[in-house]
């Protein structure tokens, strides 16, 4: 992918392709979630904070490496969802100021036979949607750590691996990889991927 897709900020847009480590932290620490680490760099890039770092439930935090917040993600309650098929979680960046933007929302089939097949698709608040009224879909199954981030092009632009070797020894899958394609924003990617540890009870879950 060659051009630049600034989703939370330009600032963690590569213009190479870059190789993360993700490791999950206990739930006694920050409520889980887990770290994310630079592997040629070898420094911490990113944090998620799961539910219990303020008391609330359904709620995720991803911070830089210095532990300034940068996305809120939140999932959408109320008697609307209640009666939908679709579980639907909103992403927020976060100012200085402590405002907040709607970036994303992602939206994930419910258990209904009418839906089961179907991927998780992904839109952005400031992008003019096209014909598949979305703009990313997960290909993949996640607690698997085999799965893509893809666009409506049809373009990986996030990859969720594991290294053979670390399989083997790892049975708990608490050490994973992720490939970010050259432009793609890294933050955005991980709020998606924090969104998805919760949504399959996985680290980051109560």
């Amino acid at each position: 992918m060659s051009y630049t897709t600034p989703i939370v900020s330009k600032l963690y847009c590569s213009t190479s392709q870059t190789m993360f480590g993700v490791r999950k932290r206990p739930h006694v620490v920050n409520g889980g979630g887990f770290v994310v680490t630079d592997c040629s760099a070898q420094k911490v890039v990113f944090k998620v904070h799961g539910c219990g770092i303020h008391g609330k439930k359904d709620e995720l935090i991803l911070r830089d490496g210095d532990g300034e917040a940068l996305l809120l993600m939140r999932r959408k309650g109320g008697m609307v969802e209640a009666l939908s098929i679709y579980k639907k979680w909103k992403g927020y960046s976060v100012s200085y100021e402590g405002l907040q933007k709607l970036v994303f929302s992602l939206k994930e089939p419910g258990n209904s036979c009418l839906v089961k097949n179907r991927g998780i698709k992904i839109s952005i608040e400031s992008s003019v949607v096209g014909n598949k009224g979305w703009d990313f879909e997960i290909k993949g199954y996640f607690p698997d750590k085999h799965c893509s981030i893809v666009d409506n092009r049809g373009n990986i632009v996030a990859q969720v691996g594991m290294n053979k070797e670390v399989e083997k020894l790892m049975e708990s899958k608490d050490l994973y990889h992720v490939v970010v394609k050259p432009g793609m924003d890294q933050a955005f990617v991980f709020g998606v991927i924090a969104t998805l540890d919760y949504i399959y009870g996985e680290s980051t879950y109560c």
